[in-house]
């Protein structure tokens, strides 16, 4: 293109990315290879020569401590990045503060799949809200894309936004679509939207369930599209907000603290060749319809089939056709929420798993440019990098047992470590330890640095010391956690490799009460033996080898009773009440965060239905109310049963009458509710048969029916 695209476009200049990206592979092959020479000179000066399990070991540890050394390098040139006030070459500069760029039709779609009600409404109404503020709001439209394939939690979505839309007057802005056949999950949701609607809008932001977007920050990323006309997607980069566990205050702490200078680092090496997080992203509807189909891969799940982990794929895909990808990592006001208990998100963990993996079919794909195969392999490596370290670490047990008979000579090495010729008087294993240590644990220092330098800041965290003391426990624990994500990776791998596919859940937004006992112990009781036998075993045959040992076999022994501890909501109000863990999100709460709290909290306040009602009170509303029954039976597509079907569902009817939904199996209710026929009938012969002649289920509905319908539906739900 030309000169002024260049100046529209802000894109470095390709001599100046190509010398970035030589400086951050070249640091991380330094690093790697630094660390290599230690771990082979250990084995050279102990044998003269690498031999048996020594040679699968060193291999082992290059794969793995080039993961380690990406992560060290990516978080230094984050660090110079901000330390220079931030990389004038990215997406976020086309624009000025104050400069009005006009916008264009948008779609901001949610995807959904039997999640929380209240939530996904109440977030929906503060974005709307939000963009009314801008006074933008004419430019976009609402879409809720259902997949939830739960009865009760249909009627209930469909309640929730016809009450919205009259709340904000929003019918023709807000739209809810239920699918009758969930195919390819979200992304296959994404994909009928688009099928539908995508002609209309220029361009669409995708949200999760628990994402909130800022009015400000959504108008921001139009602009950024329209002011780059070769931009194809934006990811922003989320905060976690809502954590109410102590493991999601963590999380959210964590991610707070240490990323900014993780996306910095990334941005300044990916430039326009970014990655795809799968929301809280907007999207050039037009090149994502025409470049972006998913093709099944070879073969059967889990390996073939439909592809689960879309995002990357999409990302890649659109880099092909030549559209720009970006990561904006500085737009503010863009969040979302994590899992609350370690079991949770080692759950959400199975999931990508499985997606993550089928990546590896993709690595070599024709056309394909090189930093998208770096996000593709990072992404399997995310996953199988775990049994990498745990078969490190069984041969490393195993080659230090062989040689028990001569452990004077292998433990107890000339005191001084070489470093290409130069001598250093620290025992080598002691040097390369410490050496590990430090890529691990200097870029969070960093991180701490970074906030103290300012005292306004460090404030936004609780304070200095509230922030060196959060940053310590958090570096604790997550030495504690990590052994045990390592022994769950390992397994859901492993379970890949054998074929075993995976269900589309939906992840679990609250802790409750936390993890119980019986739960812990049925999910870690296997790794908690496992750390036992080895950690023994090695306690006996050789105790100096243990405490090298210990940092790993801590997590493990403790797992069931720190699961607990951490699924605690108790332990973790307790914990913001002191000051720890504190985050600029709850510290200043932006607008959008605050009426988020208000709402959800005279949203769960309100009764709810009597229990024997609740787990059907959904089709309740939409049979016994004339007002939801006519909502939904609106929103079927009406169709022309056959003589067998309309048998069939007489069937149905009478027995969902008679006996009470109870009786039904949750396929059958959700024919019903799909019949539109049978919804109009039913209401009917529910107000007109005799009361001797329904099931007690439904006369007790209908005595509490008007005490029920006086409190909206998205207050009854939790």
């Amino acid at each position: 293109m030309s000169m002024q695209s260049t100046e529209i476009f802000q894109i470095i200049n390709p001599k100046r990315l190509r010398r970035r990206r030589a400086v951050f592979y070249s640091s991380v092959m330094f690093v790697t290879s630094l660390a290599s020479w230690f771990m082979a000179d250990l084995f050279w000066r102990n044998d003269e020569k690498i031999r048996g399990l020594e040679w699968p070991l060193l291999i082992l540890f290059v794969i793995l401590f080039t993961q380690i050394a990406v992560g060290f390098v990516t978080a230094l040139l984050g660090f110079y990045v901000i330390n220079r006030g931030g990389d004038r070459h990215r997406i976020t500069s086309t624009i000025k503060t104050d400069e009005d760029t006009p916008l264009a039709s948008t779609a901001i779609i949610m995807p959904v799949f039997n999640e929380n009600v209240s939530r996904v409404f109440e977030g929906l109404r503060v974005i709307y809200r939000s963009l009314q503020e801008t006074q933008k709001l004419e430019n976009f439209d609402f879409f809720i894309l259902s997949d939830s394939n739960q009865p009760n939690q249909w009627i209930q979505e469909e309640i929730a936004w016809v009450e919205l839309c009259k709340q904000v007057n929003g019918f023709g802005r807000i739209f809810y679509r239920k699918r009758r056949h969930q195919i390819n999950k979200k992304s296959g949701n994404v994909a009928d939207f688009l099928r539908r609607w995508g002609k209309r809008y220029r361009y669409m932001v995708v949200l999760d369930a628990d994402s909130i977007m800022s009015g400000e920050a959504i108008v921001k990323l139009v602009a950024l599209m329209e002011k780059n006309p070769q931009t194809g997607l934006i990811q922003t980069a989320p905060r976690l907000v809502y954590g109410e566990s102590l493991y999601a205050r963590l999380q959210q702490f964590s991610n707070r603290l240490y990323s900014p200078i993780f996306l910095a680092g990334l941005n300044y090496w990916q430039q326009h060749e970014g990655n795809y997080w799968g929301h809280n992203a907007i999207i050039r509807v037009q090149p994502f319809m025409d470049h972006c189909a998913l093709p099944d891969l070879p073969g059967r799940e889990p390996f073939g089939g439909r592809i689960l982990s879309h995002d990357f794929v999409e990302a890649a895909l659109i880099r092909k056709a030549g559209w720009h990808v970006w990561l904006a990592h500085d737009i503010e006001g863009t969040y979302e929420e994590g899992p609350p208990t370690l079991i949770d998100s080692a759950k959400r963990d199975r999931r990508w798993c499985q997606g993550n993996m089928q990546h590896a079919w993709l690595i070599a794909v024709r056309g394909f440019r090189p930093a998208n195969r770096i996000h593709l392999l990072m992404g399997v490596m995310a996953y199988v990098s775990s049994p990498l370290w745990l078969l490190f670490l069984v041969l490393s047990t195993i080659h230090v047992f062989n040689q028990l008979p001569d452990t004077t000579r292998r433990f107890h090495p000339e005191i001084y470590t070489s470093v290409f010729g130069h001598t250093i008087e620290v025992p080598e294993s002691l040097s390369l330890f410490l050496f590990t240590l430090l890529l691990l644990f200097l870029p969070k220092v960093i991180s701490v640095i970074v906030v103290l330098q300012s005292d306004a800041n460090a404030q936004r965290f609780g304070g200095r010391g509230a922030v060196v003391v959060s940053a310590i426990l958090e570096t604790a624990q997550s030495v504690l956690l990590a052994p045990i994500h390592m022994l769950f990776n390992s397994r859901f791998v492993f379970s890949t490799l054998l074929g075993q596919g995976v269900s589309w859940i939906a992840q679990h937004r609250g802790a409750e009460d936390g993890t119980d006992w019986r739960e812990a112990i049925l999910t870690h009781g296997g790794q908690m033996v496992f750390g036992l036998i080895w950690g023994v075993s090695s306690f006996i045959l050789l105790p100096t080898f243990f405490w090298w040992l210990s940092p790993v076999l801590a997590g493990l022994v403790l797992v069931i009773p720190l699961s607990i501890v951490l699924s605690k909501e108790s332990l973790g109000r307790h914990a913001r009440r002191i000051g720890l863990f504190l985050t600029p999100e709850e510290t200043q709460p932006t607008y959008e965060l605050r009426r988020l709290t208000q709402n959800l909290s005279e949203c769960y306040k309100h009764m709810r239905p009597i229990e024997s009602l609740r787990a059907d009170y959904g089709l309740l509303q939409a049979v016994l109310d004339p007002y939801i029954n006519a909502v939904h039976v609106s929103m079927l597509r009406q169709r022309r049963p056959s003589e067998e079907s309309r048998d069939w569902f007489l069937l149905l009817r009478h027995r969902l009458l008679s006996e009470g939904p109870q009786h039904l199996t949750s396929k059958e209710k959700l024919a019903l509710l799909l019949d539109a026929e049978s919804m109009i009938c039913l209401h009917e012969e529910l107000w007109r048969h005799p009361v001797s002649s329904l099931a007690e289920w439904w006369r007790l509905a209908m005595r509490q029916y008007n005490v029920l319908t006086a409190v909206p539906i998205t207050a009854l739900y939790r």
